[in-house]
């Protein structure tokens, strides 16, 4: 099974996602794109997940294509794309999932913390769908 976590910059959010998925899974079996990616992850991302042991440092982001949403089997958007942001090759998909997460960019360093507490738990209850 591939997950797929999707954003606009693929700095923060799906990133975090992406890294919380691997590590209860143990796999690579998630993966992040954003449809319009960032130069680099988020240092305040960085730094809330090795906080807790997890090191997405190393992590780039990336675009969407086509045969990534083609790859996955189920696609979560983190509540950031609309029909002008987002591809109509995503925006059609039957497997998408929507979280409404809030964007954290420009935000203190707690909202991150915020933000990273709520994905771990909407990965943990997604694992258990799956």
């Amino acid at each position: 099974m591939k997950v797929l976590f999707v954003c606009i910059g693929n700095s923060a959010r799906s990133q975090i996602a992406k890294a919380f998925f691997n590590f209860f899974t143990k796999s690579e079996m998630a993966d992040s794109a954003g449809t319009e990616p960032a130069q680099k992850v988020s240092k305040k991302a960085v730094k809330v997940m090795q906080e807790i042991g997890i090191d997405i440092s190393k992590e780039k982001p990336k675009p969407l294509t086509r045969e990534m949403v083609s790859r996955a089997v189920r696609i979560i958007t983190m509540g950031c794309l609309s029909q002008d942001s987002c591809p109509a090759f995503l925006y059609s998909s039957e497997k998408i999932d929507n979280w409404e997460l809030p964007d954290p960019k420009g935000k203190d360093i707690d909202e991150f913390r915020r933000l990273r507490d709520e994905i771990s738990y909407r990965v943990i209850e997604l694992i258990k769908e799956v």
